[in-house]
């Protein structure tokens, strides 16, 4: 128990950054740096979520072990799956919990779908005028999933905030977040990078086949200004 004990008083020292670097450190140590990854997150069970927890909640999913200490401080997983419509995130949680960055891109576009309505899940894809009426609760929930399981690199918030330092300008984003190389647009879904590897913002996915109307809404929806992390 003092091994346990130490080695979360050294882990809770450090920084955000440095605390996401040691994680698979701990996991790697085997038992005691788990059981000092349960702590560290039973010691936040009512605590506001960030990466590191995020990241600790995740790692601990994927261990079979460990999923019996999730059900009983955690009944209802780590991120509150919010919805305005009913919409059940469960799965995309799940995907993105596994890293499975591929299927939870498909999964989040269905879910936009779902948002817009019944007209747009025939069609398989949205309006910018649809996009402009999707609850703030729900494109929240959906961005929160994104950023809290992917160590902050991924999300629309993410995306945003990138476009925004570009001065707002869509050609340059599409270079800096790896959906176009030179005058080539990135094939899906073989050269897009789905793990961690990828560059900041790379996901989730908008088509760009219809032009940049539908992201643009995205990222001008009152979400960003009326929530914060």
């Amino acid at each position: 128990m003092d091994d346990i004990l130490q080695l979360l008083a050294q882990f809770e020292s450090e920084s955000e950054k440095k605390q996401l670097q040691l994680i698979p450190t701990l996991v790697s140590s085997g038992e005691p740096g788990l059981a000092a990854l349960r702590e560290f997150l039973r010691k936040r069970e009512s605590s506001s979520i960030n990466l590191v927890v995020g990241k600790a909640y995740s790692t601990l999913y994927q261990t079979p072990e460990n999923q019996e200490f999730l059900k009983t401080h955690f009944p209802n997983g780590l991120v509150p799956l919010k919805s305005e419509q009913n919409i059940d995130y469960q799965q995309l949680e799940h995907l993105l919990l596994q890293q499975d960055y591929q299927a939870a891109d498909t999964l989040t576009r269905e879910k936009l779908w779902e948002l817009a309505g019944e007209g747009a899940m025939k069609r398989k894809w949205v309006y910018f005028t649809e996009v402009e009426q999707f609850p703030i609760t729900d494109l929240y929930t959906i961005d929160l999933l994104w950023w809290i399981y992917s160590e902050g690199k991924f999300g629309y918030r993410v995306q945003r905030e990138i476009w925004q330092t570009l001065g707002k300008d869509f050609v340059k984003l599409w270079p800096k977040i790896n959906w176009k190389n030179g005058n080539k647009w990135t094939k899906y879904p073989n050269e897009f990078t789905w793990d961690l590897s990828a560059p900041v913002g790379h996901l989730p996915l908008t088509n760009q086949l219809r032009g940049v109307r539908v992201i643009e809404a995205i990222f001008r929806h009152p979400v960003w200004s009326e929530t914060s992390r």
